[in-house]
């Protein structure tokens, strides 16, 4: 036998090792780096947003459109090399939640976590609205009066609210390899798009929409805002890094993937709409639905037919992958501690976080059918829940900013272009926060800057509360996934007296 053999056959006891995760419970390395893509890119929603921003965009930056678009891929991919210094070095179902933990501390932690919860939150009503808008939008086409249904509508949120409860019950790796595919379908269908309209201009580039003209500085900033509207959600990826084989690699290649790809496709989306509308003669923001003006005016009106649908379930796809993080996160502050442990409980057999999404589900539901009920139109009732939703998650990526060049600094491991990027993504970020925020409150969806300020106070005061009646928590947040007496050879070792038994 040889010195190898001996070592397998009758490994050194490892000393030091845990037996058990605190993140026990999930389904530990069990997903592969598609399913681990398929939730950033589902969380992003592509293909809808390359069919529905470059509007929204337009509105505010005019001529600078195309130029507000790159300045969010660029501002995303600072964040996203930014969020990645902690997803080499760490496993957590929190996501930035526990990342700012280890470099803010626990306050800054927990306000982050709200915010999480804000971004994850309203942009899985949000995508639930818009497949419901979308599904309806479907049905328009063979049944009159279909599209302008707000009761049709919110019952296919409610029926498409059950199916995402089913499938984060029963586990992701399914809806995301489904989701996935659909994705790549629809942004086929959306390129198929992008060359007819460019082929029909006979070629060559269009300077005039590539000008930036006039625009304003503060509409511009306000116009990269919006644009960033489309890459968010992008770091869900990290939210798996428990359940993902080869985390440290996986992760962090998912999420600058997402943004890159997003990103190219939306520049291509963007531009090739502002041409099509300029060759037609019509503006962009006059129509109610550009991709289907520009089908029927370019004579490809089946396409039409078939985005709708694929704009349905992409929709319905970045709600399954938002709902997916936030229920994590949920899970995460449980485990932490900071919410009744019952919510850190996972399915013995699943491995799911159950009670963490019948939590959550049904608010998912209740305040779009809420908003919608209020008098509100369905698109209407969508520009609040993204306003609201946005606000969160840029908040967030402000402090995971702030907290990697802390963090980085005090294990020695800070580099000056790193700390740059960090520093620079932080201010940027603060800066279109403050310009969207006074922007949006003077705007047809100003609820969704009073609800999002609301729900920040609100979170503060609850910390302050659970501080008081757990000083201890101070010390605790923060919790990731570590390396078990299973992962290593002869590290079988029993548990400390008095630990906590697994949770799950």
């Amino acid at each position: 036998m040889t010195a190898l053999e001996r070592a397998v056959a009758h490994p050194p006891r490892v000393t030091g090792v845990t037996s058990r995760s605190p993140m026990a419970g999930l389904a530990r390395r069990s997903l592969g780096f598609l399913d681990v893509l398929a939730q950033s890119v589902s969380a992003v929603a592509p293909s809808a947003a390359a069919t529905t921003i470059p509007a929204i965009v337009a509105a505010v930056a005019g001529r600078g459109t195309v130029w507000a678009v790159a300045g969010a891929l660029l501002l995303s991919l600072l964040v996203a090399t930014t969020v990645n210094q902690f997803t080499r070095r760490m496993s957590a179902a929190g996501s930035l939640y526990t990342f700012v933990s280890k470099g803010l501390g626990t306050a800054a932690s927990f306000f982050t976590g709200v915010a999480m919860l804000v971004g994850y939150g309203f942009v899985a009503m949000f995508s639930l609205a818009g497949s419901g808008l979308f599904l309806a939008t479907l049905v328009g086409h063979f049944v009159r009066g279909a599209a302008d249904s707000a009761l049709l509508v919110s019952a296919l949120i409610v029926v498409l609210a059950a199916v995402c409860f089913l499938v984060l019950a029963r586990g992701i790796r399914l809806s995301t390899r489904v989701t996935l595919l659909v994705e790549s379908a629809s942004v086929a269908l959306i390129l198929v798009l992008v060359i007819a309209v460019l082929v029909r201009q006979g070629g060559g580039i269009n300077w005039s929409v590539l000008s930036i003209g006039d625009a304003k500085p503060g509409d511009f900033a306000t116009g990269v805002v919006l644009a960033l509207m489309a890459f968010v959600g992008f770091e869900s990826a990290s939210s798996l890094g428990v359940e993902a084989k080869r985390p440290f690699a996986n992760v962090p290649r998912a999420i600058v993937w997402t943004v890159v790809v997003s990103g190219v496709l939306y520049l291509l989306a963007t531009y090739s709409q502002l041409v099509g509308f300029s060759a037609i003669g019509l503006s962009i923001t006059g129509s109610d639905s550009p991709v289907n003006t520009l089908t029927n005016a370019y004579g490809v009106e089946w396409t039409g037919l078939v985005l709708d649908a694929s704009i349905a379930t992409s929709f319905f796809a970045c709600a399954v992958a938002s709902t997916t993080a936030l229920v994590r996160v949920v899970f995460s502050m449980s485990r932490d501690g900071f919410i009744p442990a019952v919510f850190g409980r996972t399915h013995p057999r699943l491995h799911t976080p159950f009670v963490a999404a019948v939590a959550v589900v049904p608010m998912l539901v209740v305040v779009p059918l809420l908003v919608i009920a209020s008098g509100s139109g369905v698109w209407d009732a969508m520009g609040v829940l993204l306003v609201c939703s946005v606000s969160g998650y840029i908040t967030s990526y402000v402090l995971v900013c702030l907290a990697a060049f802390v963090f980085l600094r005090r294990i020695g491991e800070l580099t000056f272009w790193v700390g740059l990027r960090a520093l620079g993504a932080s201010a940027l970020l603060a800066i279109g926060l403050a310009v969207y925020l006074g922007s949006q409150s003077v705007s047809a969806s100003s609820l969704g800057v009073w609800l999002f300020l609301g729900i920040m106070i609100v979170g503060v005061a609850l910390y302050g509360w659970a501080r008081v009646r757990n000083p201890w928590l101070r010390y605790t947040i923060g919790v990731f996934d570590e390396t078990t007496a299973d992962d290593v050879l002869g590290g079988t070792v029993p548990d400390p007296p008095g630990r906590a038994a697994d949770r799950g």
